[in-house]
């Protein structure tokens, strides 16, 4: 029986688990990957984080985790299968066995939609990117596309047109979801050109992205476009399937939890890119991590 479970090895799993181990709470860590990290792990560089610009997303992946380590919580390496949180001891079912405890953290994290096109991964984070706010900066100057018609492609494409000297905005259809107010924007803006009715059907470079094969659907006719980096922005997708139906979710799967990571079912936290928030980034995952613990402690 443990005070706390921590589901998840990233940013928010380990930053609670170091929160956990110095309020001496009996914390068990659960990560199905066997390196602990998250998605920082695949990332080239980090250049956010407070007071270590240019780190490695390895290198920085491995800190936290080495940090709960020499703190005395390890993870466990097991895929979380089941999930019955509604009880007042809540039990958790792995790959490997049972446990109970009375709080759970829920920080498994979410995953980019990809393209799925040739290039996509072989460039991961060395001109492709799924986050404009994180990598946008290494692009200053230059030439940036943003794939995507939604509020975040749409906010993208302002954010990096103050940076870079040209935008591309492709969609594949040839109108926006996203917010009339936001369209307006991007459409008012000189150096972003939209390219619409059009899909990335390859991602070319050597040592990073220099092009893009892109093909227009209605003149079934496919062009290279030249570019030195691709944020795709085509949505996120959490982890949660676990909880349907056991704990309050938003109509796009996100946990709903304020920022206490409280959740409408008590003794149950999320944590992390799970949590309905407006940032999810390296940062704010690790803040929830902390206000999480903080809150078991005052449950």
């Amino acid at each position: 029986m443990y005070d706390v479970i921590i589901i998840g090895g990233g940013p928010a799993g380990l930053a609670a688990a170091v929160y956990a181990a110095r309020a001496c709470l009996h914390t068990l860590l659960l990560e199905k990957q066997p390196m602990g990290g998250g998605q920082i792990l695949n990332t080239a560089e980090v250049d956010n984080y407070p007071g270590i610009p240019g780190a490695n997303g390895f290198e920085l992946g491995q800190k936290f985790a080495d940090h709960a380590k020499r703190l005395g919580i390890e993870p466990r390496t097991e895929e979380v299968t089941a999930v019955d949180c509604l009880a007042s001891v809540k039990k958790v079912i792995t790959n490997k066995g049972t446990y109970e405890a009375a709080s759970l953290i829920y920080a498994a994290g979410a995953r980019h939609r990809t393209l799925g096109v040739p290039g996509e991964e072989t460039f991961a984070g060395r001109g492709v990117s799924y986050c404009a706010t994180c990598d946008g900066a290494f692009l200053r100057g230059k030439t940036a596309a943003v794939v995507g018609g939604g509020d975040v492609a749409l906010e993208d494409a302002l954010f990096l047109a103050n940076i870079c000297r040209n935008v591309f905005l492709i969609h594949r259809r040839d109108t926006f979801r996203g917010a009339k107010s936001l369209q307006n924007r991007v459409m008012a803006t000189e150096n972003i050109e939209l390219i619409l009715d059009t899909t990335v059907e390859e991602i070319h470079g050597e040592t990073g992205v220099t092009e893009l094969l892109i093909r227009n659907k209605k003149e079934d006719r496919t062009s290279c476009l030249v570019v030195d980096g691709i944020f795709i922005a085509a949505g996120i997708l959490p982890y949660t399937d676990l909880l349907k139906g056991q704990v309050e979710l938003d109509e796009n799967g996100y946990i709903i939890a304020d920022e206490s990571c409280r959740t409408n079912v008590k003794g149950v936290y999320a944590a992390g890119d799970v949590r309905t928030k407006a940032l999810r980034q390296i940062i704010t995952a690790a803040a929830d991590g902390a206000n999480a613990v903080s809150a078991i402690e005052k449950r």
